[in-house]
C-alpha cells in the first residue's frame, strides 16, 4: 500500500513540476535566443553603416579587413551582398548565400526591411542564427550585411539553465517525497496492521486485535471499533457454542434416563397397540440422542476454522478400512493419486469423507461407491460417487441446508446435518462442497480444495 501512494504522489509531484519548469524552460529559450540575437543584430548594424560610408566612398578594403578580423575573433561569418545578389566583400568565401534562412533575410532586407526577428533556438537544433541588416533605408537600399552565427554556445547555455531548473525543481520535489514517506508510513502502519488483525479472525483467532495508539485519530478510532466489533463477535460465538455444549450435556442424563424407564415399561405393555407406541417412542429417544451426539460435533468442529495441510493419500489410508467394513456387499473403489496435499480445517476432511461415503453406502440405493480426485486448476479435487438413485435438482439445491432429509430417508436413522456440516468445515478451509448427478445415475458429491504448500517450500 505504501508504494501504490508513493506511485500516486510522486506523479502528481513531477505534474506539478513540469507546469511550473516548462514554461520557465520556454522562457529561458526565448530569452536566450532574444539576446544572442539583438547583440548579432547590433553588429551587424555597425558593419551597416560602415559600408554605407564605404560603398559611397568607393572604398571596401577596410570593410573587409573589419570582417575578416570580426570572424577570426567571434567565428562569426560576415558578407557584404550587392542588391543584385552578389557578394562584394566578406570574411571568407564561398559565402554560402544559397542557405534558406539567407535568401529570406535578404529578399527582406532588399524589400527595406529586416527579417524574423524571433528566431528561438532549441537545445537540439544544430541550426546557424542568420542576421541580415539593409544598408540604406526604405527605397534607398543598395546593399544587406549579412552574419551567420554558430549556435553552439548559444545550445550550451540553455542547457545550463535548463539543469539549473531541474536542480531547483528536484530539490523541492525530493524533499517532499522524503517527507511523504515517513507520514505515509505512519499513517499506513495502523492500517497494514488492521489488516493482520482482519486476516487473523478471519482465520479463527479471534484473539487478535489492530493497534490503537498509532496512526491517525481517525484509524485509531477505526481499530478501537474494530476491536471492540471483534470482542462483541468473539462473545457471541462463545455464548452459543457454550450454549450448545452445555445444553447437549445437560440433556444427555435426562435423556438417559428416559430411554432407560421406556426400556423398563417393555413387559408392562400387554397389547399390540400399547407395544407399537413403546418401539416408537424407543425409536424417538435414540434419534434424540444421535441429534445431541451431532450438535456436540458440530461444536467441536466449528471451533476448529484454520487450514492445515493434510496428505490426501495418507488420511485415505486410515479411513478406507472403515468404509470397506461398513460397505459390506457393497463394491468400493478407490483411485487417488499419491501426492496430493490439500488444505484442511483440523481434522475436518477425515470426517467430511466418512459422512459422504456413509450416506453414499446408507442411502444411495447404488452397488458401487467410488472415491476419486484429482489435481486441478491450483488446487484438489475430491469426488465421492455412486450409482444410486441420486436426488433431484431441488434436492441437490436443499441438501445441504441444517435438518434437510429427502423425503424417501425420513424413516432411515439421521439427523439432517451431516451435509450441512461438512459444508461449513469445507467453506471453513478455502473450499467448497457441492452436489452433481453422477452418470449415467446416481449422486457426483465434489469437495474442492486448495492445494497446500509442498513441504520445505513457502507457500
Amino acid at each position: 500500500m505504501l508504494r501504490r501512494l508513493l506511485v500516486l504522489i510522486v506523479p502528481l509531484l513531477v505534474a506539478l513540476v513540469a507546469a511550473l519548469g516548462v514554461p520557465l524552460a520556454f522562457a529561458v529559450v526565448q530569452r536566450e535566443s532574444q539576446e544572442t540575437y539583438l547583440d548579432r543584430l547590433g553588429d551587424a548594424s555597425r558593419f551597416a553603416s560602415l559600408a554605407e560610408n564605404a560603398l559611397a566612398s568607393g572604398r571596401l578594403t577596410a570593410l573587409r579587413e573589419e570582417l575578416v578580423r570580426y570572424d577570426r575573433l567571434y567565428g562569426i561569418s560576415a558578407a557584404l551582398v550587392g542588391t543584385d545578389g552578389t557578394v562584394l566583400e566578406a570574411s571568407r568565401h564561398p559565402f554560402p548565400l544559397t542557405d534558406r534562412n539567407v535568401e529570406v533575410g535578404l529578399e527582406a532586407a532588399f524589400g527595406g526591411y529586416r527579417g524574423e526577428t524571433d528566431q528561438s533556438v532549441w537545445p537540439w537544433e544544430r541550426v546557424d542564427l542568420v542576421v541580415v541588416e539593409p544598408v540604406g533605408r526604405d527605397s534607398e537600399v543598395v546593399a544587406a550585411v549579412v552574419t551567420i552565427s554558430p549556435t553552439d554556445g548559444l545550445r550550451s547555455a540553455v542547457l545550463r539553465q535548463w539543469g539549473v531548473l531541474a536542480l531547483i525543481g528536484l530539490v523541492p520535489m525530493l524533499g517532499v517525497v522524503a517527507v511523504a514517506w515517513p507520514m505515509s508510513r505512519w499513517v499506513l502502519r495502523p492500517v497494514r496492521r488492521l489488516d493482520e488483525a482482519t486476516a487473523a479472525v478471519a482465520g479463527g483467532r479471534l484473539d487478535a486485535r489492530a493497534d490503537e495508539l498509532g496512526g491517525p485519530p481517525e484509524l485509531r478510532r477505526l481499530a478501537a471499533s474494530f476491536n471492540a466489533m471483534v470482542d462483541v463477535v468473539g462473545r457471541a460465538l462463545r455464548r452459543q457454542r457454550a450454549f450448545v455444549a452445555d445444553a447437549s450435556h445437560q440433556l444427555r442424563n435426562p435423556l438417559a434416563s428416559l430411554r432407560l424407564a421406556v426400556d423398563n415399561l417393555a413387559p408392562h405393555v400387554a397389547d399390540d397397540e400399547g407395544r407399537e407406541a413403546h418401539r416408537i417412542a424407543v425409536d424417538e429417544a435414540e434419534e434424540m440422542g444421535r441429534v445431541l451426539d451431532t450438535l456436540l460435533a458440530a461444536t467441536r468442529l466449528d471451533s476448529a476454522s484454520a487450514a492445515e495441510p493434510v496428505d490426501v493419500d495418507g488420511l485415505l489410508t486410515t479411513h478406507v478400512p472403515g468404509w470397506r467394513a461398513l460397505a459390506g456387499a457393497m463394491r468400493l473403489e478407490v483411485a487417488v493419486p499419491p501426492g496430493l496435499r490439500a488444505l484442511e480445517p483440523p481434522g475436518g476432511l477425515g470426517s467430511v469423507l466418512d459422512e459422504l461415503v456413509g450416506n453414499a453406502i446408507r442411502l444411495s440405493g447404488g452397488t458401487t461407491v467410488r472415491v476419486w480426485g484429482r489435481a486441478v486448476n491450483g488446487g484438489v479435487e475430491l469426488h465421492v460417487t455412486d450409482d444410486g438413485t441420486g436426488l433431484s435438482p431441488d434436492e441437490r439445491a436443499s441438501a445441504l441446508s441444517r435438518f434437510w432429509r429427502a423425503p424417501r430417508h425420513q424413516n432411515v436413522a439421521g439427523t439432517g446435518l451431516g451435509l450441512a456440516i461438512c459444508a461449513e468445515l469445507i467453506a471453513s478451509a478455502g473450499g467448497d462442497l457441492s452436489l452433481h448427478p453422477a452418470e449415467p445415475h446416481g449422486l457426483d458429491a465434489v469437495v474442492h480444495l486448495r492445494t497446500a504448500p509442498v513441504r520445505g517450500v513457502l507457500a
